[in-house]
């Protein structure tokens, strides 16, 4: 026996610190004898800052997990899930850590991002500021004159 819950949020927060939009998602909560086995899949877009030229892109991550909300200790799992007394679950915070660990560790809003100008600053991508980049400015420019 299992029944099926069905998310569709354009905004949502999962926590704190994480808001998201366009979520979507199923939950699959399936009766078994030691509890309730919680199967996800989710998908949304986050607002992330690429690392290479520092502006804001949205960021489409989708995540899928299995999890076992037990009935009491006795069938606890390592993810030391519990059916809450009152029967209902809130799903935010495992919907936020299983989020989290989609997000990139180094987001980068596409992959020919030019970068910021290391004299000026200014976005690569929006505008050619015309600098180069010399080598004298690289920390291995001595090294160069050491071979010569």
């Amino acid at each position: 026996m299992s029944r099926d819950f069905t998310f569709e949020y354009e905004k949502m927060r999962l926590g704190e610190d994480l808001a998201v939009k366009d979520f979507t998602g199923t939950a699959r909560f399936s009766h078994t004898p030691q509890g309730l086995l919680l199967r996800g899949d989710f998908e949304a877009k986050l607002d992330l800052e690429c690392v290479r030229c520092l502006e804001a892109f949205p960021q489409g991550v989708k995540w899928s997990f299995t999890d076992l909300y037990a009935f009491d200790k006795r069938s606890i799992s390592e993810s030391n899930l519990l059916v809450p007394e009152d029967g209902q679950i809130d799903l935010t915070e495992l919907l936020r850590e299983y989020a989290l660990l989609e997000v990139p560790i180094q987001p980068i809003c596409k992959p020919d991002c030019k970068g910021l100008c290391p004299e000026c600053g200014e976005n690569r991508n929006r505008l050619d500021c015309g600098h180069t980049g010399s080598g004298s400015d690289s920390p291995f420019a001595a090294l160069k004159e050491l071979l010569k």
